[in-house]
């Protein structure tokens, strides 16, 4: 079975376009997103009706439900007070723009995704199976995996949340994070080096065998990065998609 994961568009209507036209090209069985549809980005329902439309299978992130539910805060784990003050005025602009019908869509999306495939249980979340913001690292212990998979009881676990895509054997078992669709971090190395592009993962699973593919997708980022300068929204943001990280 041939599928496409993505993640963490965070209202970034172009690079999602860019995402989505390149799955087209794989002739997958089905796309899935790990959440964060919005929240930083320029064009929070563009994002929701095209995912909408398209009928993708989605699961809630962290800022699918603060701005689904009005939520003061978004659960991000913030490096500063200025961070935290411009993350503030993101999630009130987005609860501002957000439509009442697409802030329904993103109240009744699902907490986890689960099913099969040949045999194996696969498990779709945003941050983990304990909580929508808890970050999943590449870095994460080995004990703290094994007890991942043997709490959730799953032998793949498609996950977000971090914006760092990695793959990560346990045993027979494997922890993917699918980066982010349409906010990179500048700090981030990816394929050894900053990427402006948006990504995917191609995964193909059969019974003897298991292919995750890290999918880089070129975009008009700069359109992107203006039009969160027109919307009013801190500068920071555009700057990181540009992959310039003015904090460091």
């Amino acid at each position: 079975m041939k599928l496409a994961l993505f993640s963490d568009i965070h209202s970034n209507l172009y690079a999602l376009e860019a995402v989505l036209s390149d799955i087209e090209k794989f002739s997958v069985d089905t796309a899935i997103c790990c959440g964060d549809l919005v929240g930083y980005g320029a064009h929070p329902n563009e994002v929701v009706k095209l995912i909408f439309e398209k009928d993708i299978s989605t699961v809630m992130g962290n800022y699918d439900d603060g701005v689904g539910f009005d939520r003061l805060l978004c659960g991000c784990d913030f490096k500063n007070e200025e961070e935290a003050r411009r993350g503030e005025k993101s999630l009130l602009w987005t609860r501002q723009k957000i439509t009442s019908e697409n802030k329904q869509i993103l109240k009744q999306l699902p907490r986890k995704l689960e099913f099969e495939i040949e045999g194996r249980k696969v498990l779709v979340i945003h941050g983990s199976h304990r909580a929508l913001n808890e970050y999943l690292h590449e870095k994460l212990p080995q004990a703290e995996v094994a007890r991942l998979f043997e709490e959730t009881g799953a032998d793949i676990i498609f996950c977000g949340h971090t914006h760092i895509p990695y793959v990560r054997r346990y045993k027979d078992k494997f922890l993917v994070n699918v980066g982010t669709v349409g906010k990179p971090k500048p700090h981030a190395r990816v394929v050894k080096r900053f990427s402006n592009d948006a990504m995917w993962i191609y995964a193909d699973i059969n019974k003897d065998d298991i292919l995750f593919k890290l999918m880089l997708v070129p975009y008009n980022f700069e359109k992107s990065a203006e039009a969160i300068e027109e919307a009013g929204l801190p500068h920071h943001f555009a700057d990181y998609i540009r992959g310039i990280n003015p904090d460091f």
